[in-house]
């Protein structure tokens, strides 16, 4: 990948991230110390035989130069932005024209003689429909932040 497109890209997630986190206050979203521990406590490179080891947190926060304190703060913004993601993500459900459009094209499918493991059912199909109109609904949320936001970037200084 090409040096520009490297910085662009780190770019465009910096802005993302920070809208998202604009995102999380307007949205009144709040992350617990309880919630950031318990999300801390699942992380596998923090385990030791499937349960949370704070000997092995502390080592690999000093390995990668990090205090708790610093690391919990981004662990927070992290969970903060997702919980933001996850209330758009939320909002979002399926038309009865949508559900009915999925069932119109699922009925118009051959069936096979031989009945396909895994092959498109109702539910797959209406939770694919779900999935992709959660995610426009995310990227269209995002572009109507960065919209309303002053963004600007000196490319100069990069």
């Amino acid at each position: 990948m090409p040096e520009d497109q490297l910085k662009q890209m780190v770019i465009d997630q910096l802005i993302d991230s920070r809208l998202w986190m604009q995102a999380a206050r307007e949205l009144g979203v709040v992350v617990t110390a309880g919630e950031v521990r318990d999300s801390i406590m699942k992380i596998p490179a923090f385990q030791h035989n499937g349960k949370f080891d704070p000997e092995q947190y502390k080592r690999l926060l000093v390995q990668n130069r990090l205090t708790p304190e610093l690391f919990e703060t981004s662990h927070r913004g992290d969970l903060l932005r997702e919980k933001a993601r996850m209330l758009v993500r939320e909002s979002v459900v399926p038309t009865a024209d949508e559900l009915s459009e999925v069932q119109a094209m699922l009925a118009a499918q051959p069936t096979p003689s031989v009945p396909m493991q895994g092959g498109p059912s109702p539910d797959r199909a209406a939770q694919a429909v779900l999935a992709q109109k959660q995610q426009r609904a995310l990227m269209a949320y995002l572009e109507a932040l960065k919209a309303r936001s002053k963004i600007s970037v000196r490319r100069e200084l990069m």
